[in-house]
């Protein structure tokens, strides 16, 4: 499980260095993928492969299915962090989430989520008052549903 929130620094090279609590489970290599709100999903191969999955429970003659499998497929990425623990995230991904120097590198339960910190910053912002009303709903949800 990924939790917490780190503010590493892309390099020049568009590397940034793992959050040491995150290294072990992700060692052997991770899927990068756009997530919503223009952020990045870092996911464990396993957990990429549960995520395609529930894509492909979707009937392709579905537009908004199809363009959901396409885009969340076409714009993954798989790689293998290096011996210090640094990642290289791809210039498209890069761009899609207009990161250039300070991220935020945010635990998400199943994934790990990149987000430019201004963005992030926002976001977080605009959030912390809905969360107060969005506990009940969620915790209180029936399991599976």
């Amino acid at each position: 499980m990924f939790l917490g929130t780190h503010t590493p620094k892309l390099d020049e090279k568009g590397r940034f260095v793992l959050p040491a609590r995150f290294r072990d489970e992700l060692a052997g290599g991770l899927i990068i993928a756009k997530g919503q709100e223009r952020c990045l999903s870092i996911f464990t191969p396993a957990e990429f492969a549960r995520q395609a999955e529930v894509a492909l429970t979707g009937s392709p003659t579905v537009r908004d299915i199809r363009d959901f499998q396409r885009t969340f497929a076409a714009g993954a990425s798989e790689e293998t962090p290096d011996k210090q623990g640094r990642v290289t995230v791809p210039p498209l991904l890069r761009a899609y989430a207009g990161l250039d120097k300070d991220i935020a590198v945010i635990g998400a339960f199943n994934r790990i989520e990149l987000w430019d910190l201004g963005a992030w910053q926002a976001y977080e912002t605009a959030q912390d008052e809905k969360f107060s009303s969005l506990d009940a709903e969620i915790t209180q949800a029936p399991a599976g549903g």
